[in-house]
């Protein structure tokens, strides 16, 4: 048993490793387009605006710090158009990444300083919560980082293209959303009667959510324009994207994370009050799951709106400094859709728990082995 234990850490660790080197060499591998660079020298001249919005060029001068540039001094171009979310003046000393076009003969064509080089503070960032992911958690830790590593990649090559090449939002996310769910929970408790409870739960609040953000966010006469940056994707040439389906599924997917959450926390405690007190029937299983599901939810619900609240929080702000009133608040777009999603999702960890409970008391109250089963399943 133990020599198994570790054949599978050791698998574990060469499928994460694999991923996080094919992730890294796809996504943040400098190349000759976009190089880190530092800024030696900063020219405001053509800078102009009142207050804080500043519009106009910002000239920067710049050393380039890898590729085929290393050690070369470039004149840079930073654009500033009036907005918060994109302009940043740069300071002499910054760290930045620039873009640099060249013409088919190698000349260089023009040098764009894009932003501050925030990744390898990224990289840190990452790497302190593997090491405390790791400390805690231990071989449970190693699966969640490994699931974790699989669920960026699905979400990132798989998800975001297939939608933006016009699959149907709806459902290929949730086709994608329950292969997350089965990679996360069967990574975490394995191909077990608590695996598949989790999954079970999981999965039929998914559908559940589905209904009611379509039947709701069609009440609510809801079109997905007010979801952040839609504006910069319809810009680029994606005209043909349904956007009203692409929000209806990020309501989900935002959704679907806790979902999973409960359905592991109600899955695990039946399996504990199973392996504690065997002599339990199938209604005592889900007397006292409801009792800690209960609980759970009570905190859960209200988590869920902190971080929605969260990510508004100076939109809340804003409209504190204009005294708008509250009948104006709830009737404006961009805020009913805030409201669907934490309602929706919030409705979602509801049906969860109570769904996972009975299903998993249903399970661990039967005499039989998914072992057994797989490996009768194998033979035929």
């Amino acid at each position: 048993m133990k020599s198994k234990k570790i054949k599978a850490i050791i698998f574990i660790i060469i499928i994460t490793a694999s991923l996080s080197f094919l992730f890294y060499n796809l996504s943040f591998q400098p190349d000759t387009r976009e190089l880190r660079a530092v800024v030696k020298e900063v020219n405001d001249s053509e800078i102009s605006g009142s207050g804080v919005q500043k519009f106009g060029r910002q000239l920067v001068q710049v050393e380039i710090k890898e590729g085929k540039f290393k050690g070369e001094t470039f004149n840079a171009s930073n654009h500033l158009i009036g907005n918060f979310a994109w302009d940043y003046r740069f300071s002499e000393g910054d760290e930045i990444l620039v873009a640099i076009s060249e013409t088919e003969s190698g000349e260089i064509r023009a040098v764009i300083a894009l932003d501050i080089y925030r990744q390898g503070w990224i990289l840190v960032l990452l790497a302190l919560f593997i090491i405390l992911l790791l400390l805690y958690a231990r071989y449970i830790g190693l699966k969640a980082l490994f699931s974790f590593i699989g669920s960026i990649i699905i979400i990132w090559k798989v998800l975001v293209p297939g939608l933006l090449n016009g699959l149907n939002p709806l459902l290929f996310t949730t086709f994608v959303l329950i292969i997350l769910s089965a990679l996360i929970l069967f990574s975490i408790a394995g191909f077990t009667k608590k695996g598949l409870a989790a999954f079970f739960g999981t999965s039929l609040s998914l559908l559940i959510t589905i209904i009611l953000t379509i039947f709701f966010g069609n009440k609510l006469a809801l079109d997905g324009m007010s979801a952040p940056y839609v504006g910069e994707m319809l810009a680029a040439g994606y005209f043909n994207l349904n956007v009203r389906d692409i929000f209806y599924a990020a309501v989900v997917i935002g959704a679907s994370g806790a979902a999973m959450d409960i359905a592991m926390d109600m899955s695990t405690t039946i399996k504990e009050l199973k392996e504690k007190r065997p002599d339990m029937e199938m209604k005592d299983l889900i007397k006292s799951g409801f009792n800690v599901g209960s609980d759970v939810i009570g905190t859960m619900t209200t988590t869920l709106l902190l971080a929605y609240a969260g990510g508004y929080l100076t939109l809340m702000m804003a409209f504190m400094t204009r005294t708008t009133t509250l009948r104006r608040i709830f009737n404006l777009r961009i805020i009913v859709s805030e409201i669907l999603r934490t309602i929706v999702g919030s409705i979602g960890l509801v049906i969860v728990a109570p769904i996972t409970t009975i299903f998993a008391a249903w399970l661990y109250s039967r005499e039989f082995k998914l072992k057994d089963i797989k490996d009768k399943f194998l033979k035929n």
